[in-house]
């Protein structure tokens, strides 16, 4: 579906890992379109019916693209520059925030 276009002097990638497989991204790729030339097209499912969910927009509006990254949930992989040794995984449902995830000074 996606095909990457690999310019005349391409730099060195990156490698990330998503869910133990590991993905090459040119410098300057974000998380999702590096996902997306990969083949991986669900990158989160929905809290309410747990359908499947991938990017949409690539801007930021969507937020579709809703991933875990280096263990923070709600990241959204469009707006996220792939970087070397970075950890990815689907976010199933919504997000736990516990405790140590509070707003200092919002009561909590």
């Amino acid at each position: 579906m996606f095909k990457r276009i690999t310019p005349e002097s391409a730099a060195q990638s990156v490698a990330f890992d998503f869910e133990g497989r590991t993905i090459a991204a040119w410098p300057g790729d974000t998380v999702a379109a590096a996902l997306l030339a990969a083949g991986e097209t669900q990158f989160r499912t929905t809290p309410e019916k747990n359908r499947p969910r991938g990017p949409f927009c690539m801007m930021g509006v969507c937020f579709d693209c809703l991933m875990v990254i280096d263990g923070e949930p709600n990241r959204q992989a469009c707006q996220v520059l792939a970087t070397e040794g970075m950890r990815v995984r689907r976010q199933n449902g919504a997000a736990e925030i516990g405790p140590d995830d509070a707003i200092p000074g919002d009561g909590a």
